[in-house]
């Protein structure tokens, strides 16, 4: 048991872990509301205006194995709070980019920041969970989430009271830096992990039968996760409108009911996980997506179809932060290492799967591109039980 001190010190850590997670919610989201006036200025084509806005996801596969390097060097603190500047830096070059080209590359070095940030948070977080000595992992993206919320609220309210994009990205870059410099002094010191003995790696994680196929089938499962959350981000606003022609304003709440019950389900998480284990969890949460889903989808209306986006975001609320905490305490692997690959492999996700669903709405119809999430749900599913504590090392 801790001391009366200890159990201070670790509450003021998860405030300030919190205040990360928060910030890299925020920073990036309160420049989205104005793409559409970036774009209009630049006099970028949807071509053009595409290319650039991928260049955050190239930058975050091409630098989100460096991850696990920095954070054994420098700490996950220090990494995740100097990354966390670079954001409101490189959101600030993008928000006043001159050209196409500018933007393009101002947004690939906030993807790279990005990357590195989330991974060293998430080990922070899982290191102090590891403290608490229970789950705490989903509170904490359930803070992302609202922060995401926050940084789109800020955007909308610069739109409509005219704030210039300078004011507004320069303002929150410098308060959002400032809660993080200010929330690095409250964090966890010294070493994230305990470098583990060489003997207690077994033969067969040595050669790799033990460490990578469960490695292999945790990013699946963070894949399917990021697939649902697409399935509500890039494409919900765009099937009640186009398909189930919902007005505008009614068709926007199929992306809010999976962020606001994603938000719930993660708020609600912890408990869950304490009490049923992350593999129930996860198995429950991949059937309410399947079933949610699925009969949305097979009875189309609109109200349905909301209900079933809600479904999904409460479904796979626990999904990516439980692979991730299941990745980072995977024997056989150098500390970090299982966390960073899943992070990196898991963005591969969030960009293949709107090619994916968009070639198959093309192909055959929108609807049909969404059995995607109820495939994901189902994955889900199949794969809970590599959740399960039995498959982690006891890390300490």
């Amino acid at each position: 048991m801790g001391t009366p001190e200890l159990d201070v010190c670790h509450r003021r850590a998860r405030v300030a872990t919190a205040a990360l997670f928060l910030t890299n919610g925020a920073l990036f989201a309160n420049l989205l509301p104005r793409y559409p006036e970036i774009k209009a200025g630049l006099a970028l084509s949807n071509t053009a205006f595409g290319l650039a806005v991928a260049a955050f996801s190239a930058g975050a596969l091409l630098t989100g194995p460096t991850a696990a390097a920095l954070i054994r060097r420098y700490r996950s603190s220090v990494v995740a709070v100097a990354c966390s500047v670079l954001i409101a830096l490189f959101a600030l070059a993008a928000g006043l980019a001159p050209t196409g080209v500018t933007l393009a590359a101002a947004l690939f070095c906030a993807g790279a920041a990005d990357s590195v940030a989330d991974v060293a948070q998430n080990v922070h977080g899982l290191r102090l969970q590891r403290a608490y000595g229970r789950s705490i992992i989903n509170s904490l993206h359930a803070v992302w989430s609202s922060g995401a919320v926050l940084g789109g609220l800020i955007g909308a309210g610069a739109i409509y009271f005219g704030v210039p994009r300078s004011v507004q990205s320069g303002a929150s870059g410098v308060l959002f830096s400032a809660v993080c410099l200010i929330a690095y002094r409250f964090l966890l010191p010294g070493a994230d992990h305990h470098e583990p003995a060489h003997h207690e790696s077994s033969a067969a994680d040595r050669s790799g039968r033990g460490v990578y196929l469960p490695l292999a089938a945790l990013v699946i499962v963070a894949i399917a996760g990021a697939a649902i959350e697409d399935g509500g981000s890039s494409w919900a606003t765009l099937y009640l409108h186009d398909s189930l022609s919902a007005p505008a304003a009614i068709a926007a709440f199929g992306y809010v009911a999976v962020v606001g019950f994603q938000f719930i389900g993660r708020a609600l998480g912890d408990r869950m996980v304490d009490r049923w284990g992350q593999a129930a969890v996860a198995r429950a949460g991949g059937l309410t997506v399947a079933l949610g889903m699925g009969i949305a989808l097979a009875f189309p209306s609109v109200p349905g179809t909301i209900a079933g986006f809600a479904a999904a975001g409460f479904g796979s609320a626990t999904l990516v932060p439980g692979a991730m905490h299941a990745a980072d305490e995977l024997p056989g692997l150098r500390p970090g290492a299982g966390l960073t690959v899943l992070t990196w492999l898991m963005r591969v996700g969030f960009l293949g799967s709107p090619i994916l669903v968009g070639a198959i709405a093309d192909a055959v119809s929108l609807r049909v591109g969404l059995l995607s999430v109820v495939v994901a749900g189902l994955v889900a599913v199949a794969l809970a039980r590599t959740l399960s504590p039995r498959n982690r090392s006891a890390r300490s």
